[in-house]
């Protein structure tokens, strides 16, 4: 039976200490089948391993934007057929692509910002993938980025994606993890891990949009580093955003 979402401030406020594995098996418990984990990189493994070993039922999908490395795309395969799993693959519209291309070209947003191609190569896709669904499961850590993560709690509505008549009911089961413990966790369990990670890479997006790190600088560092540091989000967690 789905949670009563008046609750849910009450059940972050409760879980909030509690392993990742209980907030899971919260969210397998009352929304399996029509709950699914969001896929895109490490820390999103590690809940697919942490899941695969609770023996609940659940889906994941990743969203192929079309712009991603060749690493990434072996990465999502290995990861299939590690845990014997389908990874439902979201493209983006091809006619919204098509247009923006011939009005702007391939790079318009080392010009015009990232937003108006992450909505149609992102955010329009993840709405069409979260539509059948009741609950998703997502990586997203509170010290990932600065500025918009911070609060991140474990359990939350999703007032971005869900609406009055199919709320949606989103879980952070990592919030409260570091890198550290994500990559403990990966070298612990042997789980698949983008080889980019090797190569300087800690968070991983498009090719175009995405750069290796330097020593010292923020993990998020690398994405859009064209942009405002503490406001690096694509749409897909929008909500965090105070």
């Amino acid at each position: 039976m789905a949670l009563d979402l008046s609750t849910l401030p009450a059940l972050a406020d409760e879980y909030a200490t509690r392993s990742p594995q209980d907030i899971l098996s919260l969210a397998l418990e009352h929304y399996a089948p029509t709950v699914a984990i969001s896929f895109s990189g490490a820390e999103d493994v590690v809940l697919i391993d942490m899941a695969s070993k609770l023996g609940g039922r659940f889906e994941v999908f990743s969203l192929d934007t079309g712009r991603l490395h060749s690493e990434t795309y072996r990465f999502i395969d290995r990861v299939a057929n590690r845990y014997g799993i389908d990874i439902r693959v979201m493209f983006p519209q091809a006619e919204a692509v098509e247009k923006l291309v011939a009005a702007k070209g391939l790079f318009s947003f080392y010009k015009d910002g990232h937003k108006e191609c992450c909505g149609i190569r992102k955010v329009e896709p993840l709405m069409r993938a979260l539509g059948p669904l009741s609950a998703w499961i997502t990586g997203q850590r509170r010290d990932q980025s600065p500025g918009t993560r911070a609060a991140v709690p474990v359990v939350q509505l999703d007032r971005t994606f869900g609406t009055p008549d199919r709320p949606l009911v989103k879980f952070n089961p990592l919030s409260a993890w570091s890198s550290r413990q994500v990559w403990d966790y990966i070298r612990a369990n042997d789980v698949p891990y983008n080889e980019l990670h090797e190569r300087g890479f800690i968070s991983i997006g498009c090719e175009p949009c995405t750069r290796p790190t330097l020593p010292g600088q923020h993990e998020r560092a690398g994405r859009w580093w064209w942009e405002e540091e503490t406001k690096k989000e694509c749409g897909l967690h929008a909500g965090n955003v105070a």
